[in-house]
């Protein structure tokens, strides 16, 4: 049986009200209920009820710009003309990397790995709740759209070396440990090398707007840094007090 919870889902916003689904599903009311279920939810929807017609669909919407011409495409594996299976293999010799989430009725271990296996990013067995659906879209998006984000970079300076993802920073080759105010501003401080901050600009980029306390927290915290960072603390080389002003890095 399948159900409509998806109407009670509230309105997408951490995705994007118009990404573009392809919906590709033979069977009329289960089509039908997709397509109401998703639009409700803001996605824009196109529709196919064959294999070879979703073929021609992703030829119709194909951007030039490199851009991809859907952002999800929901495959029923069992199609007329050309199976959902065929058409994944395709998608992917192709390197067209959209996600896929494949439909089937067929819900045995070897059929999901199979479809796993030529491509598929999710497996839902039917039947299915519009709400399971509709949370699975929104999972495959989302993945999309951090996979597209430009990776952070490496940040270094003389004989420190930071790793913005791995919450990581090396001093001389050595890992040291950082608690995450020291992390954030060290963060800070290197994505910024020469520029002066005040005390009160840090506690705002650190400890946030809302912060109820001492400025000389700020002076505490710069102090430990440069415990772990400096070969002799009370002769800063890289976080140095600029008087009347702040602190620098470098």
């Amino acid at each position: 049986m399948y159900t409509s919870e998806s109407t009670k889902y509230p309105p997408t916003t951490d995705i994007g009200q118009r990404n573009r689904i392809l919906v590709v599903e033979d069977e009329e009311l289960i089509r039908e209920m997709l397509v109401l279920a998703l639009e409700e939810e803001g996605y824009g929807v196109v529709t196919a009820t064959d294999g070879r017609s979703a073929i021609e669909q992703l030829k119709n919407f194909e951007i030039s710009s490199g851009e991809l011409a859907f952002d999800l495409i929901i495959l029923d594996l069992m199609l007329p003309q050309i199976n959902g299976l065929d058409i994944c293999r395709l998608l992917r010799y192709q390197g067209n990397p959209v996600p896929i989430l494949m439909l089937s009725a067929k819900g045995s271990e070897t059929d999901r790995v199979l479809g796993l296996e030529v491509g598929a990013d999710d497996y839902l067995t039917k039947p299915f709740s519009m709400r399971e659906l509709v949370a699975r879209c929104r999972a495959l998006l989302r993945r999309q759209r951090l996979s597209s984000l430009p990776q952070l970079p490496v940040l270094q300076y003389k004989d420190i070396t930071l790793y913005p993802q791995e919450c990581r920073v090396l001093v001389r080759s050595q890992e040291v440990n950082l608690s995450p105010k020291e992390f954030r501003l060290l963060e800070l401080f290197m994505s910024y090398a020469r520029r002066v901050w005040s005390r009160e600009q840090l506690l705002d980029q650190v400890w946030g707007p809302d912060f109820v306390g001492d400025s000389k927290t700020v002076d505490v915290h710069i102090r430990w840094l440069r415990e772990k960072l400096e070969q002799d603390p009370s002769h800063p080389e890289y976080i140095v007090t600029v008087r009347g002003f702040g602190y620098r890095f470098g």
